[in-house]
């Protein structure tokens, strides 16, 4: 069930990249794994998925500790600042959830202490959802630049998690604008700063979102199922 899922996100992804012209080495699919047991996880690995996403800080270390170490491990939810020391420097290779500057900072500090230079991504609310995280379009290079200043933090591009639609179309002029502003502040040539990575895209509309630039995509419900939330 597992590989037909992700073959089927694969050819999707490759039909996507087609449609835009792009190779698909420009795309990166993460596999989107919270709250999913290790032995799923195991599965995808071995069809060869290499880029896990987890939302949660204790649970991304738990699954680093049981899962091989050539995973490339994605912080793609919200980042509390108290949490940033336990993921700073043990092998996180993106963090996609950067929307203050003193998130920003603690990074810093906690990367300085490891003597590590940490990739993060500027993750940025452009549909203005009130229910989300993410600094405003019209704030976001302010933030780029302040960011650009710590000495131990590198930005790498832009993060946005659309709305939640039915029909991916109704997203693609969010992933148009979040584009449009990554290359925005490319060309201000700030030092420190690449817009190489832009991360959006979800099970929903990452083939929209491919279409329109995306070069990470975070898709968990197409390849894992529906997620298994805890009761309360």
């Amino acid at each position: 069930m597992l590989k037909e899922n992700l073959e089927q996100v694969e050819q999707n992804i490759e039909k996507a990249c087609k449609k835009a012209g792009r190779a698909r080495d420009e795309v990166t699919l993460i596999a989107v794994s919270k709250t999913k047991p290790i032995g799923m996880l195991r599965e995808i690995y071995d069809e060869g998925c290499r880029n896990f996403g987890e939302n949660k800080v204790q649970e991304l270390c738990e699954k680093m500790e049981e899962m091989p170490k050539d995973i490339r491990w994605h912080m793609i939810g919200h980042l509390q600042r108290n949490k940033v020391k336990y993921i700073v420097g043990n092998g996180v290779s993106l963090i996609h959830s950067v929307d203050s500057y003193r998130l920003a900072e603690e990074i810093n500090i906690q990367a300085k202490k490891k003597n590590v230079i940490i990739p993060i991504l500027v993750e940025v609310n452009i549909a203005m959802e009130e229910s989300k995280f993410g600094i405003s379009p019209e704030d976001a290079i302010v933030l780029v630049e302040q960011i650009a200043e710590l000495e131990n933090v590198r930005i790498k591009g832009l993060m946005t998690i659309a709305p939640y639609v039915v029909d991916a179309e109704e997203n693609r002029l969010y992933f148009r604008k979040i584009k449009q502003l990554s290359v925005d502040i490319g060309n201000k040539n700030i030092d420190n700063v690449s817009m190489e990575i832009l991360s959006m895209g979800m099970t929903g509309d990452y083939m929209v979102a491919i279409e329109e630039g995306a070069t990470m995509v975070r898709v968990g419900t197409g390849i894992f199922g529906e997620r298994n939330y805890p009761k309360q």
